[in-house]
């Protein structure tokens, strides 16, 4: 082609329509889609979050998600699935008055049947289509023009919703225990709460750190299979008789057919438990016939004048969390067990060494310490009005208003929230009441299009006023160190009452508690 001065014309044309040409090929850039807020946002989905949900569908609120961390219902009971793993409350009071079983196999259910139960509650409540499996909730914010609370996860999805539900209960993250050493450890680690049913223990030599209420349950179990197991205790624990009983058929066919009769034994056994708070939450005579019937229970178990005295408390019944089990301390007595009561100075590659310099060498360790149970922060940011940080504000000790609102945080409801744990009854006798009093507030923001329903600053510092005052009256707070308390003695974690206390309290929503806009 001739270098023509036309053709020098026409090529700069040519050139600038190939490059409009290629823009308009460029796809645009996407625009984030727009969340539409549900009604109510819930976080978790264990015993907590799926209540709520079932409150919430009984009360015709359909408009509702619920995001679980993994990829299974269950929470607490879907984790711990240890050996032996089972409820110290019985099935028939641990479980949804709202919605009964009358097949529980026995007085006191492992943990598989419970797992069962909940799982049941999805079929029958039909959750299914609420749940959104792998959701890790990673912030939780509120913007108070809209009134909406967004929670991102750690895949940055965003969902949204006018309520929020934070239902991931106290006991759902654990960890290793902060003891020097552990990292060089050549053997195996299994934590209570991450079992590993995989590892073979026959012929093993174990070692158990904890003798709380998971440790009591392991040990019997690991003593029948492994080939040694040395159990360290730091503290002896009151530990008191379980009733545990096979239930007969006809016991369940009653049941089935007449619900008036399981409702009956409900109600005795919450009484009963009722009761017990006069000899675990307060020193009274009780208490005194309370520690004596544990001690008989350790003398009629354990003969060895020496190790009776090494499994006998020095601190008040109820100071801790009591425990039962008919076979923790047989088992500690069997040919291959060990009770280890010197304090542990570090682990070390082989094993564990001890203070008086011995080292227990084993294969494995298992460690049965509990979990992370937050007395001054989150499980993850919750951001409130003008951008407050909840964890921020619970550094001195986690407070609530009737351990459900946080003053700052409006249309924000928390399950097991600060100062609602039992130490005598039934943790769902607890939850139920929570469950009705957010449902409350909920219609209320619903029904009245509110964008904030905030508890009153000096509404939620006077009943924290009288919740500490009501403490530090408690057997929990007598001198002893739990997990109840912080590490200077604050107590987030009780309720200082009978669970009908807590239910009375929590019957009443006087809206005058209340900002509203």
């Amino acid at each position: 082609m001739s270098d023509s001065p036309a053709n020098k014309k026409t090529a700069p044309r040519k050139a600038a329509v190939r490059k409009r040409s290629a823009r308009a090929r460029k796809p645009a850039e996407k625009k984030p889609t727009p969340v539409t807020p549900v009604s109510v946002l819930i976080i978790g989905a264990g015993f907590a979050g799926l209540g709520m949900a079932i409150r919430l569908k009984q009360a015709g609120i359909d408009d509702f998600v619920i995001l679980e961390r993994a990829s299974a219902v269950g929470g607490t009971w879907r984790d711990n699935q240890y050996p032996g793993a089972a409820c110290d409350i019985p099935s028939n009071l641990y479980s949804y008055s709202f919605a009964p079983n009358p097949d529980w196999s026995r007085s006191f259910s492992g943990s598989g049947e419970i797992l069962d139960y909940i799982h049941h509650l999805v079929s029958e409540f039909d959750l299914q289509k609420h749940i959104r499996f792998e959701k890790n909730v990673t912030d939780l914010c509120f913007d108070e023009g809209k009134g909406i609370w967004t929670a991102t996860t750690d895949r940055q999805e965003t969902f949204a919703g006018r309520a929020a539900i934070m239902a991931q209960g106290p006991l759902s993250n654990c960890s290793f225990p902060a003891i020097t050493g552990i990292e060089d450890f050549q053997g195996h680690k299994i934590h209570s709460a991450r079992w590993d049913h995989d590892y073979d223990f026959a012929g093993k030599r174990v070692a158990v750190i904890g003798t709380g209420a998971s440790g009591i349950q392991i040990i019997p179990e690991l003593v029948k299979v492994a080939g040694h197991v040395k159990v360290f205790q730091r503290t002896p624990g009151w530990v008191l008789p379980r009733p545990d009983f096979t239930t007969p058929q006809w016991n369940k066919a009653l049941f089935r057919k007449l619900p008036a009769s399981q409702q009956a034994m409900r109600n005795l056994l919450y009484w009963t438990h009722e009761s017990m708070a006069l000899a675990v939450i307060w020193n009274s005579p009780l208490t005194r016939i309370a520690e004596r019937l544990a001690r008989l229970h350790l003398r009629r178990q354990v003969k060895d004048r020496w190790l009776r005295r090494q499994l006998t408390p020095d601190f008040t019944i109820g100071c801790k969390r009591v425990l039962v089990s008919n076979d923790y301390y047989p088992a500690l007595q069997k040919d291959n067990a060990k009770l280890i009561t010197w304090p542990i100075a570090r682990i070390s590659e082989q094993g564990i060494r001890t203070v008086e310099g011995i080292e227990h060498q084993v294969d494995c360790i298992v460690f049965a310490t509990g979990f992370d149970v937050s007395h001054s922060g989150t499980p993850f940011p919750v951001r409130g009005r003008n951008g407050r940080l909840l964890g921020d504000e619970w550094q001195g000790g986690a407070q609530a208003y009737k351990s459900i609102n946080v003053s700052g945080y409006p249309n924000l409801f928390m399950t097991f929230g600060p100062n609602s744990g039992p130490g005598h009854n039934s943790a769902l006798v607890y939850m139920e009441s929570q469950l009705d009093y957010a449902l409350k507030g909920i219609r209320k923001i619903l029904a009245e299009d509110l964008k904030i329903l905030d508890v009153k600053e000096s509404v939620q510092h006077q009943y924290n006023k009288g919740i500490q005052k009501r403490l530090s009256r408690t057997n929990w707070n007598s001198g002893c160190k739990s997990w109840y308390l912080t590490a200077d003695g604050f107590n987030a974690t009780m309720y200082p009452g009978f669970a009908t206390q807590y239910a009375a309290q929590m019957a009443d929503f006087e809206e005058a508690d209340y900002e509203t806009a």
